[in-house]
């Protein structure tokens, strides 16, 4: 007899299959290789999963929406990209598919300092 895997068990892989997509959508969009963002939904698609299943899994697991961890994985990258490179935070923005107005805007929202500033901060001797 075959035993069937636990709901727990293929939760736990979805979530994990989540944050590596995104970990390489996000790397794949500095690099060039992408040039969209993609959104919640054309995440859950790629997992094979509605997107209100990834959401109800993502949220009963965590206790976040999947957005949540998207946005902390996208100013993840852009905080490696501020403090690895020298590109021009509008390169950064275009880079991850934002205008560079809107993405200045977004950042200064979830990291509560513009780019600049963050960038400014990172390579001012304390």
């Amino acid at each position: 007899m075959i035993k069937e895997e636990s709901t727990s068990s293929r939760h736990n892989k979805l979530i994990s299959a989540y944050f590596e997509l995104i970990d390489i959508h996000l790397s794949r969009l500095a690099e060039g290789q992408e040039t969209e963002m993609m959104e919640l939904g054309d995440i859950a698609r790629e997992l094979c999963v509605s997107h209100k299943h990834l959401i109800a899994i993502v949220k009963q697991a965590t206790g976040h929406h999947p957005c949540h961890f998207y946005i902390q994985k996208i100013l993840e990258k852009v905080n490696t990209l501020l403090n690895e490179t020298d590109y021009p935070v509008a390169e950064i923005a275009r880079k991850l598919s934002y205008d560079p107005s809107n993405f200045t805007k977004f950042y200064k929202k979830y990291a509560g300092m513009t780019p600049g500033q963050y960038r400014q901060k990172m390579f001012t001797p304390a």
